[in-house]
């Protein structure tokens, strides 16, 4: 169990970043990289590695770091949605539909995806939770966080390597 710690605690970090406003939106491109490198980091430290890592071990850290964000922030996030019945979906709902009808889609697709929309904001307000809108969230942290994981992991193991074991 000792192994997973460094991708649970770079994997919480990242899921704390998920919930502040201003780091939410860089969330996948620059926190998930970061936390992956904190990841290799963590796991060089905590074992005493004198060995520099392989590759696989950069992108399998990377990938479980990205994975386990994903979970947490989640949790985090329908947390704070079931305690305030509000998120940046039940605050952007206004401009989205707006910009929904600017799409060149035709009006019964546009008016089922507001319709859908709508059902989601409304369970929030009122329960504070929607099963769609958790469900959404999952597959797109898993996917975005996987991908950007292990691009981080990759990199992150790169540096570790160049920086802590001379491997050019």
């Amino acid at each position: 169990m000792k192994k997973y710690y460094p991708i649970l605690i770079a994997g919480f970090i990242g899921g704390i970043a998920f919930i502040i406003p201003i780091f939410k939106s860089l969330s996948c491109c620059l926190v998930i990289p970061i936390i992956s490198v904190l990841a290799l980091y963590f796991e060089m430290k905590s074992t005493g590695r004198i060995e520099p890592f392989k590759l696989k071990e950069g992108i399998s850290i990377g990938l479980f770091t990205g994975i386990s964000s994903a979970f947490f922030g989640l949790f985090f996030d329908v947390f704070i949605t079931l305690v305030t019945h509000s998120n940046e979906l039940v605050l952007s709902y206004p401009q989205m539909n707006e910009m929904l009808n600017t799409f060149p889609v035709d009006e019964p697709t546009k008016k089922q995806a507001l319709e859908m929309i709508k059902n989601v904001v409304q369970q929030i307000q009122n329960n504070g939770f929607s099963s769609i809108y958790v469900f959404a969230m999952l597959i797109n942290g898993l996917i975005s966080n996987s991908i950007f994981g292990i691009i981080g992991g990759i990199v992150g193991a790169r540096i570790l390597n160049n920086k802590f074991f001379k491997v050019e």
